[in-house]
């Protein structure tokens, strides 16, 4: 496979992982379960369905798999699990379109994270279209936070962090297996969750909606997007993941009429406009890590 083919393929699982990641504010309207148990059973759903893919990958090498991530996946782990954590808390403690406009940043953090730790320098094309994307992110805003959204806003900063670690992780340690550290993240969220559960199972149909949350969002999309963003740079895997700030709200909207503002779909046109632009660009020579 030549750069280009590497790069497409990079660029579609990192689109694939994001678009399903972005359902993520629908599942959680789609329940009424308190955050610990919603996240609990998310992540034992989520890691489930990452031990099937290891499973099938290493044709029954599941704890193999699971023992060789090394010193680098055991520190992923906890990172994946704090992520995880915070996005769904976020989602609950305030809308859609507010945990999506701190998410926004995630490619500055990205880029900031990988020009410390790995030396990966930012193209002239991804820095204007980071800029660009950075006003539809100012135009979300829209009208001033409500301070009942504070905490959050806190909470969507640091899951913002903790992925754009997660995207430059990914690309310093290329034989780092995803799957098995996402399988760590899960069992840490699980373990997190569990005493603050409430007790017995949910009623069937929220167990399929669980299933379906953890198996997508916090399984198959995190895989996609970590493995895809091996492929290609830090600062790019941001850009393309600012897709979740627009289709995030967009599914709310539609189905719960969770309107989200005039401010906030200009706001989500810039930063679609911005990605566009940028991944229209021949593929030229990508930026390596020291």
């Amino acid at each position: 496979m030549d750069g280009r083919d590497h790069r497409a393929l990079g660029i579609l699982l990192v689109t694939i992982g994001t678009v399903l990641w972005s359902t993520a504010g629908l599942f959680v309207r789609l329940l009424h379960l308190d955050i610990w148990t919603m996240q609990g059973w998310r992540a034992v759903f989520g890691g489930l369905s990452l031990l099937v893919v290891i499973a099938i990958e290493r044709r029954g090498g599941t704890l193999t798999a699971l023992w060789e991530i090394g010193r680098p996946g055991l520190l992923a782990g906890p990172v994946a699990a704090v992520s995880m954590l915070t996005y769904v808390a976020a989602l609950q403690l305030t809308t859609v379109a507010n945990v999506m406009t701190v998410y926004a940043t995630v490619p500055f953090m990205a880029a900031a994270v990988a020009w410390f730790w790995i030396g990966e320098h930012v193209g002239r094309r991804a820095l204007i279209a980071g800029c660009m994307a950075l006003v539809g992110v100012v135009v979300m805003a829209g009208a001033a936070t409500r301070p009942e959204d504070i905490a959050g806003n806190a909470l969507s900063l640091l899951m913002t962090l903790t992925f754009a670690i997660m995207i430059v992780m990914a690309r310093r340690y290329p034989g780092l297996g995803m799957a098995p550290v996402n399988v760590l993240g899960t069992a840490i969220c699980a373990l997190v969750c569990l005493p603050f559960m409430q007790a017995g199972l949910p009623t069937l149909r929220e167990l399929l909606i669980l299933a379906a949350f953890g198996a997508l969002t916090s399984g198959v999309a995190y895989l996609l997007f970590l493995t895809g963003s091996r492929m290609i740079p830090s600062s790019e895997a941001g850009l393309i993941a600012l897709l979740d700030v627009v289709l995030g709200p967009l599914w709310v909207w539609l189905l719960f009429a969770e309107n989200p503002g005039a401010a906030a779909l200009a706001g989500g046109a810039i930063v679609l406009g911005s990605l566009v632009w940028y991944l229209l660009a021949p593929a030229g020579p990508q930026p390596s890590p020291r």
